[in-house]
């Protein structure tokens, strides 16, 4: 392997001073230092001398030192503050780390990071002796591991987080079978399975999906699938058309104008007649399911499953096109999700719609 001397980092008290490099051999005499010895020796020796500051300083109460890995979901704006022994992994998403002295090591890669670089996913980063560093998102969501000293300063942007589990307490959003971050996939584009199924949800019809078993067209949707129960109930119902004859392309990401186009078929202001969706912003900015400021954020950028679940939650207060009622007062009806379900997961709303 190449070798690449680095910047010198300071340890702290306990440790010595090294240059940190990638190298095959080497221990902690050898200036230039292997990646298996900042994995080992020097994450142990800062660990050390962290705890023995923290006893010593009688810190580490509950919120200001975590003994052991946690995980949190972030929103864009919020920061990790840092200081010396912190160590994070980011899972999904963006952040950037910044510090105006001292050194934060990537430690899976073996190097230093300059400050004001992004961070990768799934590599683990630590902060050195006498640095202040702070990881701030750069995306609307983030998934984030972290141990040792920590801070969180939080920003008013919008919470997509919340307003994700704010749906799945009304049963209208179920997540997927990621290990992290409650499944939610808020950083990934939605596809058009997981569009129908949203759909379908909102509509109060998804018993009735489950229990459907009539055929379909479509050959790239398993049989016997929970897919193939969602997907045939659509097409007898002429919810969907598929993408061809024989296909659906169940993977195959959606965009925003697709998703809103769903949404006012749900409301009663479109059907699967239209298939022109040149207009699809301006009508739901003119019938009150969208503001002008939540249709520029959705012209702007990847449509994610973050925006997914913001314009789905904030659809309940729109008004149906017959005058019934709103979607909210529809699903409650139809025993989707119950009135004290639904003080619940307003009550874990805090910020308000984008306008």
């Amino acid at each position: 392997m190449k070798k690449r001397a680095l910047a010198p980092i300071a340890f702290l008290a306990a440790a010595c001073c090294i240059l940190a490099a990638l190298a095959s051999g080497g221990d902690s005499s050898d200036p230039l230092v292997s990646l298996s010895y900042l994995n080992g020796t020097f994450t142990d020796k800062v660990n050390s001398a962290v705890d023995a500051r923290l006893n010593a300083s009688g810190q580490g109460s509950a919120g200001t030192y975590a003994s052991s890995t946690q995980e949190i979901r972030l929103k864009e704006g919020d920061v990790l503050c840092g200081s010396t022994g912190t160590d994070c992994m980011l899972l999904a998403g963006s952040m950037k780390v910044t510090f105006p002295s001292g050194a934060v090591v990537d430690i899976t890669a073996g190097k230093e990071m300059p400050s004001g670089t992004a961070l990768t996913a799934n590599h683990r980063y630590l902060v050195a002796e006498d640095t202040a560093a702070s990881f701030t998102v750069t995306s609307k969501t983030a998934v984030l591991h972290y141990e040792g000293p920590y801070r969180f300063t939080l920003s008013d942007s919008v919470d997509y987080n919340a307003i994700a589990s704010a749906l799945k307490t009304l049963h209208l959003f179920k997540g997927s079978y990621t290990g992290y971050g409650s499944g939610f996939d808020l950083e990934m584009a939605p596809t058009r399975i997981q569009a129908l199924i949203m759909f379908i949800r909102v509509l109060g019809e998804e018993e009735a999906a489950l229990s459907y078993t009539g055929p379909i067209p479509f050959t790239d949707i398993a049989r016997g699938s929970l897919s193939e129960h969602y997907v045939s109930y659509a097409y007898s119902k002429g919810y969907t058309n598929g993408f061809t004859a024989t296909l659906f392309q169940p993977d195959q990401a959606i965009s925003a104008n697709q998703y809103m186009e769903f949404l006012l078929r749900a409301l009663g202001y479109s059907s699967s007649a239209n298939t022109d969706l040149s207009a699809t912003m301006a009508t739901a900015r003119s019938a009150g399911v969208l503001t002008d400021a939540e249709v520029s954020m959705l012209q702007s950028g990847t449509f994610l499953r973050a925006q997914l679940v913001y314009v789905s939650y904030y659809a309940l207060d729109a008004s149906l096109s017959d005058g019934s009622g709103t979607l909210e007062q529809k699903l409650m009806d139809s025993g989707v999700f119950t009135s004290d379900e639904l003080l619940s997961a307003r009550a874990m709303i805090t910020g308000g719609r984008i306008f």
